[in-house]
């Protein structure tokens, strides 16, 4: 009995280890419709122990990337960009159609529908998260 206590406890620690890393999950890229247009980066961010920031997103695709953010703002949508993202302890910040997101520009004439490219996220706590971003066509959400 004490034995499958110790075991209970333990997995729930590592439980509690693995809710508590900062980590990036469901990465996608919508593509332009047009090539000499912008395309957008989509994922989640799930905060860490600690609070951070997103300071920026970078990619071997694109030649430059900005951090955005649509709102309402007296009665029409605005996009802005922004300096950083800020990640709370324990939280998801979620990167979506509507809010935010990253603008890539000057996107490789290579990348297709139906591939991936990578993303790298650098945050303030020094942490670089890289993952695979699925890549769809314009007007495509999943």
């Amino acid at each position: 009995m004490r034995s499958l206590v110790v075991a209970v406890m333990a997995a729930v620690t590592l439980a509690g280890c693995e809710q508590a890393q900062l980590g990036v999950d469901d990465a996608w890229v919508r593509l332009p419709a047009v090539s000499s247009r912008p395309g957008a980066a989509y994922f989640t961010v799930k905060g860490g122990a600690d609070a951070t920031s997103l300071l920026g997103v970078s990619s071997p695709a694109a030649v430059r990337t900005e951090l955005h953010e649509m709102k309402h703002e007296g009665g029409m949508m605005t996009m802005s960009p922004l300096k950083d993202v800020a990640i709370p302890a324990g939280s998801t910040v979620k990167f979506e159609p509507g809010g935010k997101h990253v603008m890539l520009y000057d996107i490789s004439p290579e990348v297709r529908a139906g591939g991936k490219i990578p993303l790298r996220l650098a945050f303030a706590n020094g942490k670089t998260i890289e993952v695979e971003a699925e890549l769809r066509a314009p007007g495509q959400e999943k």
